[in-house]
């Protein structure tokens, strides 16, 4: 059962998982302080786990400095096996009832929990952050490409979910670490993974989240592109083209009946 963030001083609620893979730049900006700030201000206890996934920018030294001054504050160094590999890691650690997974660019600003919280009071399992079609500062190209995914994503699978790619995602702890561990197709893909890669693990998740009969629920939150990180090289074409392969390999793991 889910208490009231009110009652939630004494133990802990919310833990702040956050995937990070050569951030320098976004992590110069501050985006940790402000983490930390919006927690510090709230109601009930919180803890931030980082988990980098092998940078080789600096981004690992100015997490463990910011750590050693903000005691809620916890780095993971991982091997990497991309984005899914590092957040299954760090479920490990979580201690709080509710689970928030949140990209270290802050495009969705942490504040935007506010909007998820209350749903679990409302018997909800996973609670999704939803970013709708007004992206500011995102490429013409790159609105243009996430509106063919989701055609062609909603025509096979998770008809009824709008946006399963916003990196904000909630979920009661018990529930996020079984979702995690039900993933089949990023599991395989964890040990060939190089460089910095988009996935569809998103989709599976939340597929999964469907099989075993979790209420989710999608929440409309403020998204503005605010990734300044340089050591990601970004492949547009290949990452388009690897999420739609991903999504065909959910579709056929189910056939399968892999996730029953």
């Amino acid at each position: 059962m889910t208490c009231h963030p009110a009652d939630l001083r004494d133990i802990m609620y919310l833990s702040v998982v956050v995937p990070c893979f050569n951030e320098q730049e976004n992590i110069e900006r501050g985006v940790l302080s402000q983490m930390t700030d919006f927690l510090a201000v709230q109601p009930y206890d919180s803890e931030i786990i980082i988990s980098d996934d092998g940078s080789t920018d600096d981004s690992l030294r100015l997490t463990q400095e910011f750590a050693r001054t903000h005691p809620t504050v916890r780095v993971l160094v991982n091997p990497h096996q991309g984005k899914p590999s590092a957040l299954r890691s760090a479920l490990s650690y979580v201690q709080g009832e509710i689970v928030l997974l949140t990209d270290m660019d802050q495009s969705t600003p942490l504040r935007e929990v506010q909007k998820l919280l209350p749903h679990f009071d409302r018997g909800y399992d996973v609670v999704i952050g939803s970013r709708g079609v007004g992206r500011k500062n995102a490429t013409l190209l790159r609105k243009l490409a996430s509106r063919i995914f989701r055609a062609f994503r909603k025509s096979l699978i998770l008809h009824d979910i709008e946006d399963t790619q916003c990196g904000f995602k909630a979920a009661r702890r018990e529930v996020m670490r079984k979702l995690f561990d039900r993933l089949q197709v990023f599991r395989d893909q964890q040990q060939t993974v190089q460089g910095w890669r988009v996935t569809a693990y998103d989709v599976e998740l939340l597929f999964v989240a469907e099989k075993l009969g979790h209420r989710v629920k999608e929440v409309p939150v403020d998204w503005q592109q605010e990734d300044v990180a340089r050591g990601k090289k970004k492949s547009f074409l290949r990452e388009s083209r690897e999420m739609l392969a991903e999504v065909l390999r959910v579709k056929w793991n189910d056939m399968r009946g892999v996730y029953r």
